[in-house]
């Protein structure tokens, strides 16, 4: 996925928010703004070319000078999906751009 691609669809409005993202975003008290503020400014931090699901891709943005990941990938009609979205935190993540293996070792 590429992430000019990927803003571009967004910013005219051709992406849905399933609904494991929406009580995502929800908990974690994210906007819909703060998504597209996000995608907007954001970066690739993670590709998933081979994801059985479909390619996708974990963004990285920011709003309100908050970090959100954002996982998104493609629907039949190249609409963007947001799969997932939350606030970078532990146990998963040393920092935004820094996660945790599953033994607690760090990956960079």
């Amino acid at each position: 996925m590429e992430i000019e691609e990927i803003k571009y669809i967004v910013n005219q409005d051709n992406y849905e928010i399933s609904f494991h993202a929406e009580e995502e975003r929800y908990a974690e008290d994210i906007s819909i703004s703060d998504i597209e503020t996000a995608i907007s400014n954001g970066e690739i931090l993670e590709d998933y070319p081979n994801d059985p699901r479909g390619p996708s891709c974990l963004i990285l943005g920011y709003s309100n000078n908050r970090p959100i990941h954002i996982v998104c990938g493609y629907t039949t009609q190249r609409w963007i999906r947001i799969i997932t979205v939350y606030l970078p935190k532990p146990p998963k993540w040393i920092n935004e751009r820094t996660r945790r293996d599953k033994g607690g070792k760090i990956n960079a």
